[in-house]
């Protein structure tokens, strides 16, 4: 096979991955929905979202299909990050490479829930971040670790908000499709998706940081442990709302990136 013919077959996997991805996230912003309204009963996360799908007619396939597109995605991510773009700068190369491991292993983590559920050993709560908190508390120095966890998410979370303000993601998409209608909507789907995805993970890192400082793992938590924090806040419903809305803008923008020659 030509490298031609290598690069197409890695674009087409990548882009299907980001066609999966974009699913989760509207079960996710579906499901995040719910809760803001009170008529949630599962878990508003991925691992919630892989378990609303299984529920559904051909559920098992959909759910095999998730597993499948996630894993591809974080091959692409991989060897796009690593083997794709040459930059001429070393520290751009690192960013580059650090980057694309980080979002193979969030791809991957989806990827292995969903198989989890696929095979029959998932759970639909979500639980278990709190045990894996309270591991990491016990060893020396574990309280730092879990802090400096908690604020690298933030981190990550601030990150992201600024990617929606500062409208860096447009660079995803091509040329062609950034005037006109087409243009302002990617934009709108893009703001709003990074920005809700950005609040929703600093939660988490708080979360994190909070339980470092208190030493009570079971005050750390992922998704759903951040979304039901948003609803306890002032105006909560309202916020979720907003929050919810966005995950489901970020699911739509997976989709517009899909769709392009390279899914970067």
């Amino acid at each position: 096979m030509s490298k031609v013919d290598s690069t197409d077959v890695v674009d087409t996997a990548g882009r299907i991955g980001l066609i999966v991805y974009g699913v989760v996230h509207l079960l996710v912003g579906w499901l995040a929905l719910q809760l803001a309204f009170g008529e949630s009963s599962g878990s508003a996360s991925s691992t919630g979202a892989i378990h609303e799908l299984a529920s559904q007619p051909m559920g098992g396939v959909l759910v095999w299909v998730v597993a499948i597109g996630m894993f591809l995605l974080a091959l692409w991510r991989l060897e796009d990050g690593f083997l794709g773009r040459r930059l001429e700068e070393k520290s751009d190369r690192v960013k580059q490479g650090v980057t694309a491991g980080f979002k193979a292993v969030l791809y991957t983590v989806v990827g292995i829930s969903a198989l989890r559920v696929a095979m029959g050993s998932g759970s639909s709560s979500g639980g278990g971040s709190d045990t894996m908190t309270a591991k990491v508390m016990d060893l020396p120095g574990g309280q730092l670790l879990v802090g400096a966890l908690g604020l690298g998410i933030i981190a990550f979370g601030a990150r992201l908000g600024w990617i929606a303000w500062s409208e860096s993601f447009l660079k995803k998409i091509d040329g062609t499709d950034r005037g006109g209608k087409t243009g302002s909507a990617f934009k709108w789907l893009g703001k709003s998706g990074y920005a809700a995805k950005g609040v929703s993970i600093a939660v988490i890192g708080a979360l994190f940081v909070y339980a470092a400082a208190t030493h009570e793992a079971k005050k750390s938590g992922g998704l759903d442990e951040a979304l039901r924090e948003i609803l306890q806040q002032p105006f909560g419903p309202v916020l979720l709302t907003l929050v919810a809305l966005g995950i489901i803008a970020y699911g739509l923008f997976a989709f517009a990136r899909a769709k392009q020659d390279s899914p970067d």
